[in-house]
Order: C-alpha cells, then sequence, then structure tokens
C-alpha cells in the first residue's frame, strides 16, 4: 500500500531540516475514523546500509517517500499504523543543542512529558500520564536501542544513559497503552532509539565539541564505514558539567560499538557492544521559601549526606533476520547487561550489582488471502535479572557506617508471549489486533534472616492484554483510524525494593495498575505545505502508583496503588513549509486527567487533577535558511500550571522558555564542517522543571536560568 511524505530540502546542497512523522490519537468508545501521516523525510536508511554523508543526504523539493515504523514489532508504513506514532530523524536530532537529553530529543513529540531536573541526562519521562510520578528511572514505556530492550523483567527502565543523542539517527515514539505489544513495560507506550550506522567508504569519521553554561563539555569521536558485508560504527563520548544548582554536577562516558552484517537476501545480524558510566550528585528539592531565598541552593540533607548516584554498565548484544522462505523470516535478539550501581540518601547508602540477560524470538509471515494479504507475527520474550544489594548507614559525606542494614539477593524473571496479526483488507483499509499474556516473577533471599525475621519472599503477577485498530488511507494525503487497548504496569524493581516498612524485604502492599482505553487519530498533508496529526483520546486507570515520604527516612521515595483515574486528552502536531527555505511546527497537548478517588496522607481524595499534569503543553518551531550554509532557528516551550499534589492545595505556575539557534556549514580542507551556537530561557525565566508530592514542602526542583553552548562539528 502506498504511503506518501513530504519532503522539504534545499536542492542539492543540505540535509532536510527535520525527517519527523507522527501520527494521530484516540477518542472514546463509539467514535471512528480520523488520521494520516504527513512527514518531511528521506527515506530511511536500513540497516545494514550505510548512511550517507551530511552533503550527500539531500533530496530533490517536493520527493516522496514512504516512512515505515518497527515499533509495533511488524513493518507497518507508518500512515496506515492504527496507532499514535511519531518519528523523528534527519535535522531535528543533527541541530541538538547539547545531544545529553531525552528532552532535547522529544520536544516537538505532543503527548509526551520529560522533566529534566537537574538539566542533564537523568530526566523524568511520562507518556500520557504513565510514569508521570516515578522517582527514578522510567515506568510504563518501553524503550528499545539498536533493537535490545533497556527494561528489566518487570518492565522498570533504570535510566537513558546508554543513548548517546549524538550519535542516534532515528526515534520512533508510539502513544498509548502498548502492553499487547511489549507487556508490563509498556502500558504507556514505546520509545524506540536507532543509533547511525557507519558510512559507505571502509574508513570515515566524526569529532564534535560542545561548551557552555553551567561548566558544561561533551566531546565526542567516532568512526565507521563499510568492509564487504560488515558495517560498523565505534564512538566514545565524554561529558562534564558544573550543574546549574549547587551539588548536581554530572559526568559521563559512553562508548559504543556497532556491527552490522548482510549474510545475504533477508539475512543480517547486528553485534552491539557498549559500556557507560554515569555521575551525578543529587541536590533534591526544597521548599517554598529555600526557592525564594535562592534557587541554586541545594537542600541541606543533599549536602551533609553528599546525595549522589553512579551507574556502570556493559552490554552485549546481538540481533538478526534470517529469511525462512520467500514470505517468512526469523527474528531474534539476545544480549546480557552488567550494571553496577550506587546512591548515597540520607539514611544509607545502597550498593547493587545487575546481571541482565534476555531475548526473544519472533516468526513473521506474509500471506496472500485473496485480494488481500496477512501479516502474522507469533513471538515470546524472556528476560532475567540477579541482583544483590548491601546498604549501610550514611553517616554523612556518604560515610558508611559498619552496620549493614540489608543484605539481600533478587532474582526477576519476565516471559511474554505474543500473537499480532494485520489483515489488509484492501488499498484503503487495514486491521491489526494482537493479544499477549505475561507472566513475571520476583524471589528475594534475606541474607541477614533470622528465625525471628526473614524478610524473604516472592511476589508475581500474570495478565493477558489486547489491543485492536482500523486504519483508513483513502488517498496518499489522508488517513484515519481507531483503536482500542489495555495496559498493564507490575510492581517494578523500585517500587518492590523501597521497603517503607523497614530496610530490606519487598513492599508488599503493592499490586499491578491496569488501564484501558480508545483513540481515534487524523493525520495528512494540505496544498503540499501544511501537515497535520491530530489525536483524541480516552483512558481509564486503576490502581495508579502514588508516591509518599515517612518521617524516619526523609527524602527517600515510596510507593503506594493511590487510585483510579481518568485520562481525556488532545494531542496536535502541525507544521507549515511555506517554501524550501522556512518551516514551522507546533506541537500541543491537552491533559485533562483527573483522579476518580485517590489516597494521600492518609485521606481520601475524590475528583482531583493527577499532579505534575498540566493542562496545556506547547512545543512551537520556526526556522529559516538565510543561505545554503547559514540557518537561524527561533523556539518556544509552553506549559500552563501543575499541581504539587493530589490534594490540588499549591501548585505551580505556567511558564514559557524562548531558545534561538544559528548554525553555519562550510567545508575545511576537505572536511565538512559545522559551527552552531544555541540558548535556551533567553528571557531568564525563573520556573520550577519538575515537581514531587512531598509532604514536607520539600517539592520543588528550579530550573536553569539563562543558558548558551556552543559546538563544532567535524565529519571526514
Amino acid at each position: 500500500m502506498d504511503v506518501s511524505t513530504m519532503t522539504r530540502t534545499v536542492p542539492g546542497l543540505l540535509p532536510p531540516r527535520r525527517r519527523r512523522a507522527r501520527a494521530g490519537l484516540s477518542l472514546g468508545v463509539a467514535a471512528l475514523l480520523a488520521g494520516a501521516t504527513v512527514t518531511r523525510a528521506e527515506a530511511p536508511s536500513p540497516t545494514p546500509t550505510p548512511a550517507p554523508a551530511p552533503a550527500e543526504q539531500a533530496l530533490p523539493h517536493g520527493s516522496a517517500t514512504a516512512i515505515v515504523v518497527t515499533a509495533p514489532r511488524m513493518d507497518i508504513p507508518l500512515q496506515e499504523n492504527p496507532a499514535a506514532t511519531t518519528v523523528i530523524e534527519g535535522e531535528a536530532l543533527a541541530t541538538l543543542p547539547r545531544t545529553i537529553g531525552a528532552d532535547e530529543a522529544l520536544r516537538l513529540v505532543p503527548g509526551v512529558k520529560v522533566d529534566n531536573q537537574a538539566d542533564e541526562e537523568r530526566v523524568h519521562l511520562s507518556i500520557r500520564g504513565q510514569g508521570i510520578l516515578t522517582e527514578r528511572g522510567i515506568r510504563g514505556i518501553k524503550v528499545v536501542l539498536d533493537g535490545l530492550p533497556l527494561n528489566d523483567p518487570t518492565g522498570f527502565a533504570p535510566d537513558l544513559f546508554d543513548v548517546d543523542w549524538a550519535t542516534v539517527r532515528r526515534i520512533e515514539v508510539f502513544r498509548g497503552p502498548a502492553s499487547a505489544l511489549f507487556g508490563g513495560g509498556a502500558s504507556g507506550g514505546i520509545l524506540n532509539i536507532e543509533t547511525r550506522d557507519g558510512g559507505p567508504d571502509p574508513v570515515e569519521g566524526r569529532v564534535s565539541a560542545s561548551a557552555g553554561s553551567h561548566g558544561f563539555w561533551k566531546t565526542l569521536a567516532e568512526a565507521g564505514g563499510t568492509d564487504g558485508a560488515m558495517n560498523y560504527r565505534v564512538s566514545a563520548s565524554r561529558m562534564t558539567e558544573d550543574g546549574c544548582r549547587v551539588h548536581t554536577a554530572a559526568r559521563a562516558t559512553n562508548l559504543y560499538g556497532k556491527f552490522n552484517f548482510d549474510l545475504g537476501p533477508g539475512n543480517r545480524l547486528t553485534a552491539i557492544v557498549a559500556g557507560t558510566d554515569f555521575f551525578n550528585q543529587n541536590a533534591e528539592g526544597l521548599n517554598l521559601e529555600q526557592v525564594r531565598q535562592d534557587p541554586r541552593q541545594a537542600n541541606p540533607d543533599a549536602l551533609t549526606y553528599d546525595e549522589f548516584q553512579r551507574t556502570r554498565r556493559a552490554t552485549v548484544g546481538v540481533t538478526g533476520t534470517l529469511a525462512l522462505t520467500a514470505r517468512s523470516e526469523l527474528a531474534f535478539a539476545a544480549y546480557s547487561r552488567f550494571t553496577r550501581w550506587t546512591e548515597s540518601v540520607p539514611s544509607s547508602v545502597d550498593h547493587r550489582d545487575y546481571q541482565s540477560p534476555g531475548g526473544f524470538l519472533q516468526y513473521r509471515t506474509r500471506t496472500p488471502i485473496g485480494p488481500a494479504a496477512n501479516d502474522l507475527t507469533i513471538g515470546a520474550d524472556l528476560d532475567g535479572q540477579r541482583f544483590g544489594e548491601i546498604q549501610r548507614p550514611n553517616l554523612g559525606d556518604a560515610r558508611e557506617g559498619t552496620t549493614v542494614l540489608t543484605d539481600q539477593v533478587v532474582h526477576q524473571r519476565g516471559v511474554g508471549v505474543y500473537l499480532l496479526d494485520r489483515l489488509e483488507l484492501s488499498r484503503a483499509w487495514s486491521v491489526m489486533a494482537g493479544v499477549r499474556h505475561d507472566s513475571i516473577s520476583n524471589t528475594l533471599a534475606d541474607n541477614l534472616a533470622t528465625p525471628e525475621l526473614d524478610l524473604s519472599g516472592r511476589k508475581s503477577f500474570a495478565k493477558t492484554t489486547g489491543r485492536i485498530g482500523v486504519a483508513w488511507n483513502p488517498t496518499p494525503a489522508f488517513g484515519a483510524y481507531i483503536s482500542w487497548a489495555q495496559g498493564f504496569l507490575p510492581p517494578a524493581t523500585e517500587e518492590l525494593a523501597n521497603n517503607p516498612d523497614r530496610f530490606g524485604g519487598f513492599n508488599e502492599h503493592l499490586v499491578p495498575a491496569t488501564s484501558h482505553g480508545e483513540e481515534v487519530g487524523a493525520r495528512g498533508s494540505l496544498a503540499g505545505q501544511l501537515t497535520y496529526d491530530v489525536a483524541v483520546f480516552r483512558l481509564l486507570t486503576a490502581n495508579d502508583f502514588g508516591r509518599y515520604r515517612v518521617e524516619s527516612r526523609p527524602l527517600e521515595t515510596f510507593y503506594d496503588n493511590a487510585g483510579s483515574s481518568r485520562r481525556y486528552g488532545v494531542e496536535t502536531a502541525i507544521g507549515f513549509f511555506p517554501s524550501p527555505r522556512l518551516s514551522m511546527e507546533l506541537a500541543y497537548t491537552y491533559s485533562r486527567f483527573r483522579y476518580e478517588q485517590v489516597r494521600f496522607d492518609d485521606d481520601a481524595y475524590f475528583d482531583t487533577w493527577l499532579p505534575n499534569s498540566p493542562r496545556h503543553q506547547a512545543a512551537l518551531d520556526a526556522e529559516y535558511r538565510v543561505t545554503p550554509e547559514l540557518m537561524i532557528g527561533i523556539g518556544a516551550d509552553l506549559q500552563s500550571r501543575a499541581y504539587i499534589d493530589p490534594t490540588n492545595t499549591t501548585w505551580i505556575g505556567g511558564y514559557t522558555l524562548v531558545s534561538a539557534r544559528v548554525s553555519y556549514r562550510t567545508r575545511l580542507a576537505g572536511t565538512a564542517a559545522e559551527f552552531l551556537l544555541s540558548g535556551r530561557n533567553l528571557g531568564g525565566k525563573r520556573y520550577i522543571a519538575f515537581t514531587e508530592p512531598d509532604a514536607d514542602g520539600n517539592s520543588y526542583q528550579p530550573g536553569p536560568g539563562r543558558e548558551a553552548y556552543g559546538s563544532v562539528r567535524l565529519h571526514f
């Protein structure tokens, strides 16, 4: 089936401004279609096809190509995918100012909220409110990097530190419940990230250096190429910064190797080797009086106990596809991840060593059925994790006492089996349905057990989920869809490991959160100059996770099943391209997220707004190509007020942050070069970047003031 997308570029000179495709969303129970997708894009380079050099990426003005997404676990033209999906690639990623955080890459994706509380790599990421209250890591979103999952068996993704955003070539964001595709880690959606391949020559290289506000530095070196049947890329980067507040310094080292092997028609293999070392200080939140006095200060406890986190991780993995027949193939992946994690909080210093193996096996076949065609996928995911944990008292300055508070070993296993089917009824109509069963087990062995107290235990969760969607694409310039899906969010590693009753053992009070909802979307283009992607959704949730703290262990976060909610929203992405030199884009999200009932601080509340969920959120961006070499751009990020906790008695005000950038591309001694200057929060707005439902008032994480960054990038 045909899928057309619009591409805008300066003919024959520079890469296209943005390759971004968007898919609309949802409505209610009895509504019908609306969706079509338009993207400015060049055809994606499938692995292992080498990525061209910047000067070779340009496409003729007005060329049309098809965008194919893989996040739904089968290759589907984006316009025919019955779900809200955004694809980001090309210039949208090439002009990121710092290339360290997901907030840079995802700012023009509606329905996604990224809170960067310390202005570095550690972020809070949520889709449609799923994951909005996570203290650390990412909940309810499946994160896949070059085909390998970053989530553990419980669905928890501890961080995005393995992603070097300077090397990413493509991101797919699938919004809405996707548990029928990826299980308990996908109740909010999917983030599918692909890094660059090597170039077509035997050896090519890139180097870049960036510097700016708050003592920020980042350097990157990478080399890649093609040698016979092998395409490869290796990279190394180093980042350091002092932080926008006291006690928010961070540093990161990333090593990454990607090796693609073309084994003949339909047979591909990719090997991944990666290493990550990330350290960050944690300033914690402030109360209002502290914010008024000095928003840059750290919480006094954060200084007294030298709060920090450090993550060291090594990953090896392989993904591939083997052709079985002309119409069927077998896809597979296997990986192993080793992580050493340390955290200092006021009550203790926590050490964990993780071993996380896993993989999947997936059979795919395409069969003609009369005038129609049927795509069938059957697969299984198997993920495991073992970690040992030791906690000792924090005597101050992260000095550890001799008493062992916790000594335990946790074994986790996740098994998921699924079936997906997509039937092309005609050139315009298609139906996609899926069902999946997940079984997750967590077993804890208490090494400090005595006859009087043994915290050993087991927590297991199982759930079957489904989804179904119908897509209608009467013309290449318009498409529509309607879908219904379920979400399953089991208590994850962090919720289980943070036991409010005592040090060690599982939090025994938790049950899985569930959700289901409908969405309707419309996407398309008008007159070759305007693109739109509109989606409306309803999401009903039960047993939502909530956060709270206990007086005896300040600045630690614990979780409970707080209540149920009704969530309605509209997600809109609009692009206007009046000429090849000028582009304007808007991403707007309306969120009406309210609890039906919720428990907070031992009291019950009804019909209150979810915390940290602004009703209105928007991002605007305009870019003008003054000459083939010179580009200027301006942007703005807006957010309305948001409540601090379920009582809705306190809130933070809305804000608008203005940004700008200038890019100049040239050649120096035969080497392609780019110079980029950027500024953020140019008005110096004082605002709160992130809030926490903290009963003692330490809820506020102030955002950075005016910032400026510069970078030099060379490609040879």
